[in-house]
């Protein structure tokens, strides 16, 4: 069964003993994310700060900073199980006949049934306030010392296409200027910038709603890598099997989870922009100032006594990484339809997702690697994968020490790096250019006579299964 809303999770994790209430009077400018860092690198518990400094509202974070709570989120045992639902939606069997047709319909009503439904009230309106809408009562962290101020770090942006009226929803942190203000940190290549950009353009007033706090579903669905005509909350949906509840806006005319903890609803100007950072972010170095749109917040909403849920990034590992590793499963199907040869893939969290990607494939054809290559970095958000590494099938992807071994045993650099020039993620701080540099593509795989190797290449060293048995057999015995 979905969960109803934030607190069912927090209650979940409670009772499985994954979450921690702290009663002692912590300071959100910094001292949070102290403490939240030790925990995180720890593997610890979530934390639930009940006493924060000049606020009222407590503290949710690091709620899913552990595979276990990440599994607890999704209401799955593994990940996997998730992706599988997913091939099973991406790779139907066309039905033939009248009985084919009737074995297809339950799972088309399934997916129909997953669509947002929209409600009139919610959780989300307990408290409305219109009149001098502040975020000065909200316990907003100062993350790192050389933070441009405190920033919301979990907020679910929606916006709409102001030509079609698609909704999407990102999640864009945003620095809190006033208690009126926040930057709009959306990167270039966001569907928020897009839609930025089109109402630019249009000369269309750009209104913009971010909710705070909702089911965990909700919350991962904000971060995931969706297809560009795919709404967000359908995804939500598809992962809780069940619909979201969203319910309309206060003063514009954007939809937002019933069951936010709290929403700030507003507009982005579409001819102011402020300077927004320094931030510490999950590269682990401060993304530096720039100029971002600004927000202007007319209305606030939320629930009586409202959870503030939020996160920190900084060095790996924290509790993005567990999101990523969930993103690096659950998608895993989209990427082999369209490129069926793969067969796993791993983003190691020390290469921040977006700068190491290491895949196996099954190898048919001389120049395959690389072709794979190619074809991730026109795809998606693996067009930011700053240096991919390519391994044959029978290699552990998810042993760095199996994969570096590949790496250093297989290649000739001259013959199998490849390096191309692309666009870049905006935090990537190392290229000449911001958003656009040069990425690097490794061919550990074996290489063959059809691509120009003469040499005979050498068996990897295995025992025997005859001689493995007799020692298993016998080990007992060894007493070592």
């Amino acid at each position: 069964m979905a969960y109803k809303d934030l607190r069912h999770f927090i209650k979940v994790l409670e009772e499985r003993g994954l979450l921690k209430r702290i009663k002692v009077e912590v300071d959100p400018v910094l001292e949070i994310t102290e403490i939240t860092d030790r925990v995180s690198k720890q593997n610890g518990p979530a934390l639930f700060f009940e006493n924060v400094k000049g606020s009222s509202i407590p503290i949710l974070i690091n709620a899913f900073g552990s595979m276990e709570r990440m599994n607890l989120a999704l209401e799955t045992d593994h990940l996997d199980d998730v992706a599988e639902r997913i091939g099973e939606i991406l790779t139907p069997e066309i039905p033939t006949g009248f009985f084919g047709k009737l074995k297809a319909l339950p799972k088309l009503l399934d997916i129909s049934s997953f669509f947002p439904k929209i409600v009139k009230k919610g959780a989300c309106k307990e408290v409305i306030i219109k009149d001098n809408p502040s975020l000065d009562i909200f316990p907003v962290l100062k993350c790192w010392p050389d933070d441009g101020g405190p920033f919301i770090t979990l907020p679910m942006v929606f916006t709409k296409d102001p030509e079609t009226g698609q909704r999407n929803c990102g999640m864009y942190r945003m620095q809190v200027y006033d208690g009126a203000t926040t930057g709009m940190h959306w990167h270039v290549h966001k569907h928020g910038a897009a839609h930025y950009r089109s109402s630019v353009r249009l000369q269309q007033r750009m209104e913009v709603a971010v909710a705070i706090g909702s089911d965990p579903a909700v919350i991962y669905s904000a971060t995931a890598p969706l297809p560009d005509t795919m709404d967000e909350m359908l995804f939500a949906g598809f992962l809780r099997k069940e619909p979201v509840e969203l319910i309309k806006c206060e003063t514009i005319d954007i939809e937002v989870p019933a069951n936010s903890e709290i929403v700030l609803e507003g507009y982005v100007d579409l001819h102011e922009k402020r300077i927004e950072g320094p931030f510490g972010d999950h590269t682990g170095y401060y993304s530096l100032s720039d100029e971002y749109p600004v927000f202007h917040i007319t209305c606030v909403t939320h629930r009586r006594d409202a959870i503030y849920p939020t996160t920190i990034v900084g060095k790996p590992p924290m509790e993005d990484c567990c999101i990523g590793k969930a993103t690096e499963r659950i998608f895993l199907p989209l990427l082999k339809m369209q490129l069926p040869e793969i067969r796993d893939m791993n983003l190691p969290v020390e290469g921040i997702f977006h700068n190491l990607a290491i895949v196996s494939i099954k190898k048919e054809y001389p120049g395959q690697a690389k072709k794979v290559m190619h074809a991730l970095w026109g795809m998606g958000q693996m067009m930011f994968t700053k240096i991919l590494v390519v391994v044959d099938e029978h290699v552990d992807v998810q042993n760095l020490s199996d994969v570096l071994w590949k790496v250093g045993n297989n290649i000739d650099p001259r013959r199998d790096i490849t390096i191309v020039e692309g666009p870049l993620d905006v935090l990537n701080h190392a290229s000449p250019l911001p958003n656009l540099g040069s990425k690097m593509g490794i061919d550990a795989t074996k290489q063959w006579e059809e691509e120009g190797f003469m040499r005979e290449w050498p068996e990897e060293i295995k025992m025997s299964d005859e001689i493995k048995g007799l020692v298993e057999s016998k080990w007992e015995d060894y007493g070592i």
